[in-house]
């Protein structure tokens, strides 16, 4: 019988993808929720994992604050498995592990834990059985719960804003996924680069994605995310843009996108 690959963060019933950028505001949690539609529109079973302390994942995806009693600190702690934190949302295929205000003061509380930046790995281990792919949801910074996704997770996908500081920003990520490699997860990849908010009547954004584009290659997607006023209002009634507005451009980009994912993953896996 065949055996799992090691470098595999959890069976390979699933791949687990960290959406991370140390970088706040650059589109982690629309891309996280928007991505993982697209993904369940084609008929995966996807779960999303709210690892952001600020809980937009969750509320973007119309889960009231009452229904997060059972959360992803719980399971960090040990307190709860993942399938009791887990949440079947209303989209078909999408499930999500929501975060709480609880997630705030993990780090702290997981200074004390052996092996503490293994407690989403051991949490995800035997778990996702049912799901094609995991999206992890990250908080905009390099902490304890951005490294505990980096070690749980199979490869990392890293939304990044068409602005002048954007290669400066994504340098230390890209340091940290390789110490992370080094240390934690042989296995660990950088899945793709994400172009968001881009503004084509704008020239720094041509210019930033041409920059982007000459400094890492083939990484970078083709689908690039515009600036797109739908975009912005969907959270505030609880649903992806897909939903929101489907003709809207932003939900066209996110689609494009699912499919540049899938063939990247294929590629990958072949």
């Amino acid at each position: 019988m065949a055996q799992p690959s090691t470098s595999s963060a959890v069976t390979p019933a699933a791949r687990v993808i960290a959406i991370a950028n140390q970088k706040g505001g650059v589109g982690k949690t629309t891309t996280a929720i928007n991505l993982a539609t697209a993904l369940a529109a084609t008929r995966r079973n996807v779960m999303i994992i709210d690892l952001d302390p600020q809980g937009n994942a969750s509320t973007g995806l119309g889960i009231d604050r009452a229904a997060r009693a059972i959360n992803i600190y719980h399971v960090l702690m040990g307190e709860a498995s993942l399938g009791d934190a887990a949440i079947t949302t209303d989209i078909p295929g999408l499930t999500v592990v929501p975060s709480g205000v609880d997630l705030s003061g993990a780090e702290i509380e997981l200074i004390d834990f052996d092996r503490r930046e293994h407690r989403l790995r051991e949490a995800l281990a035997g778990s996702l059985e049912a799901f094609d792919y995991v999206l992890i949801d990250c908080p905009p910074s390099l902490n304890l719960l951005t490294l505990n996704a980096l070690v749980g997770a199979d490869a990392v996908l890293v939304p990044l804003q068409c602005e002048f500081f954007a290669l400066e920003g994504i340098s230390h990520l890209v340091k940290t996924i390789e110490r992370v490699r080094q240390a934690f997860n042989p296995g660990l990849v950088l899945q793709g680069i994400i172009l968001t908010m881009f503004d084509k009547r704008n020239n720094l954004s041509d210019q930033v994605a041409a920059d982007v584009r000459d400094f890492f290659g083939d990484k970078v997607y083709n689908t690039v995310i515009p600036r797109n006023v739908r975009v912005s209002e969907a959270p505030s009634h609880g649903k992806p843009v897909l939903l929101y507005d489907m003709k809207c451009s932003g939900s066209e980009a996110y689609l494009h996108l699912a499919s540049e994912v899938l063939k990247r993953e294929r590629d990958l896996r072949t």
